[in-house]
């Protein structure tokens, strides 16, 4: 058998072994890609490859491990051989069996739950792939070598940690005794700044909804993207912040940073963890308490999930129009739920009339965003909130998808519909110099708008 056949055999979920109840093959081909990173550590110079770019240390030592391979054996065919040192390279240098994952950009997460089981999520839905890794030593070791390059550490002790790597992928990390399956990694990939024509391109949203949401960023009314977790919020988060004018200054506050602003004046604020002893913490709270003292003209909120959002509340309602901010939630009616119960978790002890008050005030526009069956990321909902003071919310719809039951394609299809503004919100963009879509026209009175409480 090949080298590449017997990598492939390992490798596969289900071998001999473990349909017999014996649990996942051992590797056969470990022992020499243990043997080669061995000679291939002896070979070469740490002070010399310390000083080299990451992509000329891999060169140098794929060169190296090249001879090592033709002076002493095995002969392999092209293939197993270029497999091979791949293979050894990506253990002595990269992350071992998730650097080819890492590599495939269709990838937006990496779930590893133990070394026997690898899963990734492509075009939203999640399915398992043929690699493991050869024992949960292997697994510990390539996830202290991801904690380390943020100077985190993780044992017994400290058997959570969750961090952004310095390329931008978001890393979470549990093991034992807190896991019972093993030590498990989570790896969600830096997403990709993707524009609104692309978002209308793939049937995110449709371009009367452009030309609304336009409207309401340049009119400077206060937005909410909410929606699950990968339903796309951040995405469209960032696609949206193009429409803000490059004029302004912006201060993006995130728990990991991933916005991707293209204007010219733009802070970007990233919480800090505790450190090993504790100490050191800065929470999104802080940094927007912060923002405020940087005279900004609009706060960006990657994810409100706490207390911050009562200061996010406030900083709305008091000259900082045109803000943004997500929330999760799987509905326009749970959003407004969650930003008051979010809100009521600050030290400041506000009544819940008055937090209703305080988002009435604050909150303009609510962008509901889901992730379909057939794993497609879509507007839903555009609603408006109509409600004032204290009275019990008020959603107004002014968009929706209408979707039809799934058809033998497996694909999720529908439509688009768009519904009258109430008049009040089209004054505001009149005034604002926006004119008001064709495809919505304004509602004549309260009887045409699409009102609902949100209880």
């Amino acid at each position: 058998m090949s080298l590449r056949s017997r990598i492939t055999a390992v490798t596969a979920h289900q071998g001999p072994e473990a349909a017999a109840g014996g649990g996942a093959p051992a590797d056969p081909t470990g022992h020499l890609v243990a043997t080669y990173r061995t000679k291939l550590l002896e070979e070469i110079d740490l002070a010399e490859m310390s000083a080299l770019t990451p992509a000329e240390r891999r060169a140098r030592l794929e060169r190296v491990l090249g001879h090592l391979i033709s002076r002493e054996g095995p002969v392999l065919a092209t293939g197993d051989r270029t497999l091979l040192i791949r293979r050894v390279v990506d253990e002595a240098l990269g992350l071992g069996v998730l650097e080819p994952l890492l590599e495939d950009g269709s990838i937006t997460e990496i779930m590893v739950n133990g070394p026997d089981q690898i899963f990734v999520e492509r075009g939203g839905r999640v399915e398992q792939v043929p690699v493991r890794f050869a024992s949960d030593e292997q697994l510990m070791q390539t996830i202290e070598r991801i904690v380390s390059t943020v100077n985190r550490r993780v044992d017994e002790s400290n058997p959570m940690v969750d961090a952004r790597l310095p390329s931008g992928e978001r890393v979470n990390v549990i093991i034992p005794p807190l896991s019972l399956t093993g030590a498990t990694l989570t790896i969600r990939r830096f997403p990709r700044a993707y524009t609104l024509g692309e978002l209308i391109d793939l049937g995110t949203l449709d371009e009367h909804m452009l030309a609304l949401l336009s409207g309401f960023i340049r009119a400077r009314l206060n937005v909410i993207v909410s929606g699950g977790t990968g339903s796309g919020k951040t995405t469209l988060l960032n696609a949206l912040s193009a429409l803000i004018p490059e004029r302004e200054r912006i201060i993006t506050v995130e728990d990991a940073a991933e916005l991707q602003l293209q204007q010219g004046h733009v802070i970007r604020l990233e919480t800090r963890p505790p450190n090993v002893e504790g100490r050191g913490q800065v929470t999104v709270r802080d940094l927007v308490r912060n923002s405020l003292r940087m005279r900004p003209d609009r706060i960006i909120v990657g994810e409100v999930r706490g207390g911050e959002t009562l200061d996010m509340l406030q900083a709305m309602s008091t000259g900082h129009d045109g803000s943004l901010a997500t929330v999760h939630a799987n509905s326009a009616e749970d959003a407004l739920m969650r930003l008051q119960t979010l809100a009521s978790m600050s030290e400041v002890e506000v009544p819940f009339a008055a937090l209703q008050d305080q988002i009435n005030s604050a909150v303009d526009v609510l962008i509901q965003l889901a992730r379909l069956a057939d794993g497609t990321r879509k507007v839903v909902e555009i609603a408006l909130l109509a409600s004032h003071g204290r009275e019990t919310f008020q959603l107004a719809t002014v968009s929706r998808f209408a979707a039809r039951p799934m058809g033998p394609d497996g694909r999720v299809h529908g439509a688009f519909e768009h519904l009258p503004l109430p008049r009040r919100v089209a004054e505001r963009l009149q005034l604002a110099g926006e004119p008001v879509p064709a495809a919505f026209g304004v509602a004549r009175g309260d009887d045409q708008l699409a009102t609902r409480e949100a209880v």
